[in-house]
């Protein structure tokens, strides 16, 4: 699986894919030059217990560190795994 990103100045995604389909989306909003918003997450039914969603939080975590910017996890999903790691607790707006 790999998991692509796709930034502008206002919004952007991160796109899990694995053997050519889309395993899942999350989406962010940018608010202000040191903070993204993760607004929502959905995964494909197909690919359901396969860690596609924490993946993509994940990688949104490596965003953030390598950015050094902060995420608030509005969407009920990442926030969830949030509340669960608490080492990436460091992004936490």
């Amino acid at each position: 699986m790999t998991i692509e990103q796709t930034n502008d100045d206002k919004k952007g995604f991160f796109k899990a894919i694995s053997d050519g389909k889309e395993a899942g989306l999350m989406t962010y909003s940018w608010a202000g030059a040191d903070k993204i918003i993760i607004d929502h997450t959905e995964v494909n039914p197909e690919f359901k217990g396969q860690n596609v969603g924490k993946n993509m939080v994940m990688e949104a975590v490596a965003f953030a560190r390598d950015q050094h910017i902060k995420i608030m996890p509005l969407c009920p999903f990442a926030k969830s795994v949030f509340d669960k790691n608490q080492d990436i607790h460091d992004v936490l707006f």
